[in-house]
């Protein structure tokens, strides 16, 4: 399943908003082909910026690990390189892509995905019934484990990407879908959760 490859993202911040100053502190991007993680970048990353406290109790990341990461102009090309036309996924992929944008364009760089799947956009479509949808929540309840500390950039992604691989194994399974590949999964995210089994019975039929 997820028969092209495709690449989920997850970047660790000092904030919420590229917009209000925050920058990237690290970053993971995994490349799913066939079902399997066959790839991956990960890096701390030097920004030039101040960790806040609540930052390192949340990710566990410190001023020190950051101050003696690679710099951002080297990680950000070094990504947009790995991810290239590929799709792009993340869970709240919307957050990610804007750091991703905000970074590059700091650099006068592009990225070159050719499309954006939110993984946790297509867990409310396809598993309405589920009481949250936080990846930690939402991975207990699919049976993923973490396999390691929550809320840094490597395990985040892991488990993000088992979550779409579960996601495309069981369009496969309920719905008869030979093909699970970005274009379905793009059109799921945009569906209202009623209107999604409808239209994954037309797509299997056809």
């Amino acid at each position: 399943m997820l028969d092209q490859p495709i690449v989920m993202l997850d970047f660790e911040t000092t904030g919420l908003s590229p917009a209000m100053g925050d920058r990237i502190t690290e970053v993971a991007a995994l490349r799913i082909v066939g079902g399997e993680v066959v790839a991956r970048y990960v890096s701390l990353v030097n920004c030039g910026v101040r960790i806040p406290a609540f930052i390192t109790g949340l990710t566990g990341i410190t001023q020190a690990m950051v101050d003696g990461a690679p710099p951002v102009e080297e990680v950000v090309p070094q990504l947009l390189d790995f991810i290239g036309s590929d799709a792009l996924s993340a869970h709240n992929a919307s957050f990610d892509e804007k750091f991703l944008r905000a970074e590059a364009t700091q650099l006068d760089l592009a990225p070159r995905h050719a499309s954006l799947v939110c993984s946790l956009k297509l867990s409310r479509r396809v598993f309405p019934q589920l009481g949250s949808y936080k990846l930690g929540q939402l991975s207990s309840a699919l049976g993923i484990p973490f396999r390691s500390a929550a809320h840094r950039a490597e395990a985040d992604a892991e488990v993000a990407a088992q979550v779409l691989i579960h996601i495309g194994r069981h369009l496969r399974a309920s719905y008869g879908i030979a093909q699970v590949d970005t274009d379905l999964l793009v059109a799921v995210n945009k569906l209202a959760a009623a209107k999604v089994p409808q239209f994954l019975q037309k797509r299997a039929g056809q």
